[in-house]
């Protein structure tokens, strides 16, 4: 039985039909990656299969007792408390306990002087946790804040938007829900944390429905394409490089019949006015015919063009772009960049990979010149002309329109020495006249990538940086984009976590490797994967090392009073994990005696694929709780509780 069933939905926002009474199912452990064009309604859709928004006619129906969980493309607004608090709301009551345990547990440590209340919230709490079977939940929580590199002491309302993102993001990882619905997960995730994801959604046992632009990723986890397309959703039983040859094939043939139809359409208008004859009564079948062509012809709707980039190149610049020499920058004590060197030359295409805050930014900053290094140099070659696309969109007023932000009140703009409407330059990047007009704060993310790249392309420029211009494109005109900067003869410096993006694009990488090591690598992600070392040193320090006394493994060492609680949690833990897996080991072998008995075939099929899918999460559940167990018995190795 499917998990989710959609009959016949259709919904109309502002007079455009988005969903065309579309029906679909999501069967159990399918992983269905949702496609369409930037405003095609990707988003509503996933708002409706969550319950959330309530479409004009049709229904949603769900399996009994099937959970949903969902990463929003917009953050809500009425979020409020830790991060450990908005990851632990996916666990409902559970996650209530863990939230007041996690509470009380760093207000304690933060006290020089814990009261007897403060010792009941936090005792109180340990046992709500102990009654509802919690602890596991708690090694989750830890283990996808640290993956997603989240403090889970930081206030949700301090961070900015796309690290709120990511706390949604471990909010519905943690649910283990029955349908995991993921609208643009990669977003502001860097490249390890894509991967680890990735790896953690094939573990799971949860359906999976999700709306991604990161065909690396899309390709390593869709079992289905679903596609949504002028309001209609088409259903593809294959991965992604297969629905890219059969879309295409499928275009081709709609192009052909509607080129029939239309020729046949325009024959019959030129019978029809001929004259009389037509409208004698032995001919009115052909009248009706027409008539019915005519509607037919007024219900189509068109696909919409693509999509039209043009870069302005500016006079070249000179062979030497840009020469750095021993550049060294950091905050404190933590470095960023250790004694790095490079040399860009006209026409080079740099990627910058690493880390969210490893420093990609700040280095794009010290090659420009906007923030001086520490210590090093820096030599700009002659006639840069700078285009610069930042990743916050900071270069876009909010308040003031589309138009008004790429034109600024003029009604004209510049394309290659061509004046050219602002109205028909923003058509060229598929905005309507209407929505050329609201203003920039109410737009998608797609549609804001789209106005920077259209404002971008009005200026002339020799150099180009991009920083993380993919996030929210769809997948055409993220193609677009791509060939218009391999056939781009100026300078690039790219910083992206697109995978695929990057080994299409660039010729050469800065790899950002931890403790402030930065190299230089020929190609673009799959080489810098390949020539990169497993793990980086860190730099060597400056003046002579004093010798640090080797610390025996085992240590003992006696707990301060406010130390003691923080370790309490783990205590607990601990003590649960060896019941837990026995449990789990004793459930596993009688399930595979009983799944390898002679006359197990003759069950029913439902029967067979339930006993399946058990046997995955025991093992999956059981691979887990040794993990736990082992850091656990870790992060008390030579702790003394008294």
């Amino acid at each position: 039985m499917a998990l989710v069933s959609l009959r016949d939905i259709s919904i109309n926002f502002t007079g455009t039909v988005l969903l065309d009474k579309v029906s679909m199912q999501i069967e159990p452990g399918e992983r269905v990656c949702l496609i369409g064009r930037n405003g095609e309604g990707k988003s509503t859709l996933l708002s409706i299969i969550e319950g959330i928004t309530p479409p004009d006619s049709g229904s949603v129906d769900y399996q009994r007792g099937c959970r949903v969980a969902m990463l929003p493309q917009e953050v809500p607004q009425d979020l409020a408390g830790t991060v450990y608090d908005i990851a632990a709301q996916g666990l409902g009551k559970v996650g209530e306990h863990l939230a007041a345990y996690h509470d009380a547990s760093r207000t304690l440590a933060e006290s020089p002087e814990p009261g007897p209340d403060l010792v009941n919230r936090l005792e109180t709490a340990q046992h709500a946790l102990e009654e509802a079977g919690g602890w596991p939940h708690h090694q989750t929580i830890e283990a996808v804040l640290s993956h997603l590199k989240l403090d889970g002491d930081a206030r949700f309302a301090s961070l900015s938007g796309g690290t709120k993102r990511r706390v949604l993001l471990a909010r519905a990882l943690v649910s283990n829900p029955d349908l995991l619905i993921l609208d643009e997960p990669t977003n502001h995730l860097d490249i390890d944390s894509i991967n680890w994801l990735e790896d953690f959604l094939l573990r799971q046992n949860a359906a999976l429905l999700f709306v991604s632009h990161d065909r690396a990723f899309l390709r390593r986890l869709a079992t289905r394409i679903v596609e949504l397309d002028r309001g209609q959703l088409t259903s593809w039983e294959c991965g992604y490089e297969t629905y890219l040859q059969r879309k295409g094939d499928a275009l081709s043939a709609e192009a052909k019949q509607n080129h029939n139809f239309d020729r046949k359409l325009a024959e019959e208008e030129t019978w029809i006015r001929q004259g009389i004859k037509a409208r004698r009564t032995r001919n009115m079948g052909r009248v009706r015919d027409l008539i019915k062509l005519r509607e037919e012809r007024e219900a189509r709707r068109e696909r919409v063009g693509s999509v039209k980039m043009v870069i302005q190149e500016a006079e070249r610049t000179g062979k030497l772009v840009l020469e750095a020499e021993h550049l060294c920058f950091g905050y404190g004590d933590v470095p960023l960049i250790a004694d790095f060197s490079t040399t860009i030359m006209r026409g080079d295409k740099v990627g910058l990979i690493g880390p969210n805050g490893a420093g990609k930014t700040t280095l794009l900053k010290i090659l420009l010149g906007e923030i001086k290094p520490q210590s090093g140099s820096v030599r700009q070659g002659v006639n840069l002309q700078v285009s610069y696309f930042d990743q916050l969109r900071e270069q876009l007023d909010e308040t003031r329109s589309a138009r008004y932000n790429v034109a600024e009140g003029n009604d004209f703009v510049d394309i290659n020495g061509y004046r050219c409407h602002v109205m028909t330059h923003l058509k060229n990047f598929l905005f309507t006249p209407d929505r050329a007009k609201v203003p920039v704060g109410v737009l998608s993310g797609g549609e804001r990538n789209r106005l920077l790249l259209a404002r971008l392309f009005t200026r002339p420029f020799n150099v180009l940086i991009m920083d993380e211009p993919t996030n929210d494109l769809d997948a055409e005109t993220l193609d677009l984009l791509e060939e218009l900067l391999m056939d781009y003869s100026g300078t690039l410096l790219l910083v992206s976590h697109d995978r695929d993006f990057l080994n299409n694009v660039v010729t050469s990488t800065i790899g950002f490797e931890g403790h402030g090591v930065v190299a230089e690598y020929v190609g673009g992600y799959d080489d810098w994967l390949r020539q990169r070392p497993s793990a980086a040193p860190a730099p060597a320090k400056t003046g002579k090392p004093k010798p640090e006394p080797e610390r025996p493994r085992s240590a003992k060492r006696k707990l301060s009073y406010k130390e003691k609680f923080e370790l309490e949690g783990k205590r607990e833990q601990l003590k649960v994990m060896p019941g837990r897996i026995e449990g789990l080991e004793r459930e596993l072998a009688t399930l595979q005696e009983r799944m390898s008995a002679a006359d197990y075939y003759k069950n029913s099929g439902e029967i067979m694929a339930d006993d399946q899918k058990r046997l995955e999460t025991i093992e999956s559940d059981l691979e887990i709780a040794y993990e736990t167990w082992e850091e656990l018995e870790t992060a008390l190795e030579g702790v003394e509780l008294d």
